[in-house]
């Protein structure tokens, strides 16, 4: 089964086409050539990745429903809505630990790595976050939800994710109160403060609302990581937070603070070229 996201790669292309030669008859510098055909590939790789792990992750998710108790009715319309709010809050939690846990952060970042906010940052993700996003979603499987509906509405989940990056949409009205929108999305990738590590939503902002994470848009956020990583190299932008892990980990002594670089906030305190290197929310 095609995932949903890949099926929709001709849409993304064709938008993020559009939205470049907006931004240049606009001259409104969202763009940046290098940039964006970073983002692109990086976004390409991380779809042949993501089919390498995809076969490993579906043996979890199919041996997790195997175990679940209770077997979700697809034909029923309530099963949907369940899996909807269902898969919502799992992304929520998901991705808010992925910037509250420094092994999670190191794939997370290179979404974040970009000084740039525009369509084709949407698909700027990490080649290898399939090691482990499962865990925060085979619970799913538990519940008793078959894995094809959950990469069909997660698929979904992320494709509405795709149109929130950009800076051409200002406000949504009454939408805002409800959905994550362009201008919440703005926010979560604002490295300023009060921006940092807040709007984590997928699709519904009532998460951010309701677990204390939720900030409006009131001033131009500053777009990328607090420590810029200047390159444009794939395999560095995929690798660079590791490596700053990895010197955290050599500068700590003892066993439990080594541990703690792991499994600690990227925000710690620590002496490691790391603790400036944390990302925009």
């Amino acid at each position: 089964m095609l995932k949903p996201t890949v099926i929709a790669i001709p849409i993304f292309a064709l938008l993020i086409g559009l939205e470049a030669w907006y931004s240049h008859r606009r001259h409104a510098n969202a763009y940046e050539t290098r940039d964006a055909w970073t983002n692109i590939f990086v976004g390409f790789m991380s779809v042949a990745f993501g089919a390498l792990f995809g076969i490993f992750v579906a043996v979890i998710y199919n041996a997790a429903y195997e175990l679940a108790p209770y077997k979700f009715p697809a034909e029923a319309w309530w099963t949907w809505a369940i899996l909807f709010f269902v898969d919502d809050f799992a992304y929520y939690w998901f991705h808010r630990i992925s910037h509250e846990m420094r092994l999670f952060w190191n794939f997370h970042v290179v979404h974040h790595s970009s000084e740039h906010y525009n369509l084709s940052v949407a698909v700027r993700q990490s080649w290898f976050s399939g090691i482990l996003h499962w865990v925060f979603y085979a619970p799913i499987m538990l519940l008793g939800f078959a894995p094809w509906m959950f990469a069909l509405m997660h698929g979904f989940n992320l494709i509405y994710q795709f149109w929130i990056h950009t800076k051409f949409i200002r406000n949504l009205g009454p939408l805002e109160h409800v959905l994550n929108t362009p201008s919440h999305h703005r926010v979560h990738h604002g490295v300023n403060n009060p921006y940092l590590d807040k709007n984590y939503a997928g699709v519904l902002i009532i998460w951010d609302k309701l677990f204390g994470s939720f900030v409006p848009e009131t001033e131009e956020p500053r777009y990328g990581i607090i420590k810029p990583i200047k390159s444009f190299n794939p395999l560095w932008i995929n690798t660079h937070g590791w490596a700053e892990m990895w010197q955290a980990m050599r500068s700590q002594k003892g066993v439990l603070r080594k541990l703690r670089c792991i499994f600690g906030s990227p925000n710690m305190e620590l002496n490691e070229p790391r603790s400036e290197s944390r990302a925009a929310a």
